[in-house]
């Protein structure tokens, strides 16, 4: 079977490997579609995303959806041909968090995320054309949800978490800074949230027109010389850029609310922050999700439409092609199509 793998910056392959087998408690997931996500890329273009440092060759992908193939020894109530998404996420080493982090699995101190190399041995992601999962990780797709959306369960689910972050934004104005596939969520999900107004802002022309498609009210386009509104209650700083946070906590109203969605950096660099101070902003980080990917399956099927966000479609023998398509500007989500 393929796999789509990072050996070391800038060298991807699709490998042929051996087809694997359904441990106990686990399912084996035939592969149908996978979105390449900003993680994926910073592996590939830098053997680094955050904190996270590729050390060995990766399989990446965590964004995946496809069908039941096999089910392992002790799995029961999953029949084959189910379709399904996975969550990406498997904490281990057993230990009970703290009653401050209840409900929050994403800040467990150990976690193996698919396509992960913040844990030494890496996770291998969904990639590949069989995914060996544990069964607790399946998602069942509502009906009325195909695999293709289906693979984006996983980022909305991140901006869905973002939203919760912001602490209720029902009836509110907001502003989304970086407007690339997780941005575009956000609106999406800001909007099915019940914000009143939702502005997105990017350098590129070609993101805020993928927002506006999610649902934006209006979009700004900061390389035509269009600014950030100011003195917005609610921003989500979706970029991860940190030459942005100056211009970005400006917009935000004095005693307003910044959640920090895009991946900053895990090195050093330079970040004006002072109206942090002066503004007396609440600034928060949202990282990843805890069990909001159900709530995504469930707005889907409630109507929230993902398809507008899909830019480009590949199979998985141009792998390299998707991901150079995925890093160029303007680009949307790209989907890597398995099976």
């Amino acid at each position: 079977m393929r796999s789509v793998t990072v050996h070391a910056p800038g060298d991807l392959r699709v490998d042929e490997v051996p087809t694997p087998e359904p441990g106990d408690g686990e399912v084996l997931v035939a592969v149908e579609w996978g979105g390449i996500c900003g993680s994926d890329l910073a592996y590939w273009r830098h053997g680094r995303t955050g904190t996270a440092e590729l050390r060995d060759p990766l399989v990446l992908g965590h964004e995946v959806a496809g069908r039941v193939a096999r089910t392992g020894p002790g799995v029961e109530g999953v029949p084959e041909g189910l379709p399904v998404t996975v969550h990406p996420a498997d904490p281990v080493g057993g230990q009970d968090l703290p009653e401050r982090l209840a409900g929050r699995s994403n800040l467990h101190p150990r976690v193996r995320y698919l396509g992960s190399a913040a844990l030494h041995p890496h996770t291998d992601g969904g990639f590949r054309d069989l995914l060996p999962v544990k069964a607790h990780q399946l998602r069942p797709l509502p009906e009325g949800v195909d695999t293709r959306c289906g693979a984006l369960a996983e980022p909305l689910a991140v901006a869905l978490h973002a939203v919760g972050r912001a602490g209720g934004v029902r009836g509110r104005e907001v502003l989304v800074n970086g407007a690339g596939p997780i941005g575009s969520l956000l609106v999406a999900a800001l909007r099915h949230a019940g914000a009143a107004r939702v502005v997105a802002a990017d350098i590129d022309g070609g993101p805020p027109r993928t927002a506006a498609a999610m649902g934006a009210h209006e979009t700004r386009d900061l390389s035509a010389g269009q600014g950030l509104p100011a003195d917005t209650e609610v921003v989500f700083e979706a970029s991860g850029a940190p030459a942005a946070l100056a211009g970005v906590l400006e917009a935000t109203a004095r005693g307003g609310t910044l959640v920090q969605v895009g991946n900053l950096p895990g090195t050093p660099a330079p970040a004006a922050l002072g109206a942090l101070v002066t503004r007396e902003i609440t600034w928060t980080g949202s990282f990843r999700f805890a069990e909001e990917i159900g709530q995504a399956l469930e707005a889907m099927a409630a109507g929230l439409d993902v398809a507008p966000l899909i830019t480009h479609e590949f199979p998985a023998d141009r792998a390299e092609e998707a991901m150079r398509t995925a890093a160029a500007p303007g680009s949307g989500k790209v989907l890597l199509r398995f099976g």
